[in-house]
């Protein structure tokens, strides 16, 4: 089983996009949980995490999310990212498989211009990452911020493609 976890900061558009896309494999029973760190949201997020059957968590303790989490395997992701293709199939068998983090790939249909590829870094959660509870936990410290978890972390990658983030957020229609 697996818990999703994301955060979001007045990414209400983003976040259900996000949320829609995990549909699938709460379906197919992969998908255990999915939790919404929140960082003083203005906008509907808790109302689209609401409905969506998301636990929506204004103030928490990192440590106490990871613990809280009901999947041994945990997937970080950015709101607004969406992960395509055969990802429940690639996540399940990866997680039955190994033992190291993982991220997804890199979208082939969604890529930033070459010039922002070669200037910016990419953000630490862009193509997720798949990790498990007892390797969360023994990271997790009670300020952390999920890309945290990310920094610095040697990953294997999966087969399949994630949406990243920045695809939504730029075809937000106030983004014009």
């Amino acid at each position: 089983m697996l818990t999703i976890i994301t955060e979001t900061r007045d990414n209400e558009a983003e976040l259900a996009q996000t949320l829609s896309a995990l549909v699938a494999g709460a379906v197919e029973g992969l998908v255990s949980d999915v939790i919404v760190l929140d960082h003083a949201s203005q906008d509907g997020s808790s109302r689209v995490a609401d409905a969506a059957g998301a636990r929506f968590c204004s103030s928490w303790d990192m440590t106490d999310i990871v613990r809280s989490a009901r999947g041994d395997w945990l997937l970080l992701l950015e709101a607004g990212a969406r992960p395509a293709g055969r990802w429940i199939d690639d996540v399940a068998e990866y997680m039955s498989l190994n033992k190291m983090p993982a991220r997804f790939s890199a979208s082939r249909q969604y890529r930033r211009p070459i010039l922002q590829r070669i200037v910016n870094r990419p953000a630490p959660l862009e193509l997720g990452l798949l990790l498990s509870k007892q390797q969360a936990a023994a990271i997790a410290k009670s300020s952390m911020q999920l890309a945290d978890f990310a920094n610095g972390r040697a990953v294997r990658k999966l087969g399949s493609e994630l949406v990243p983030a920045w695809v939504a957020i730029a075809n937000r229609p106030d983004a014009e």
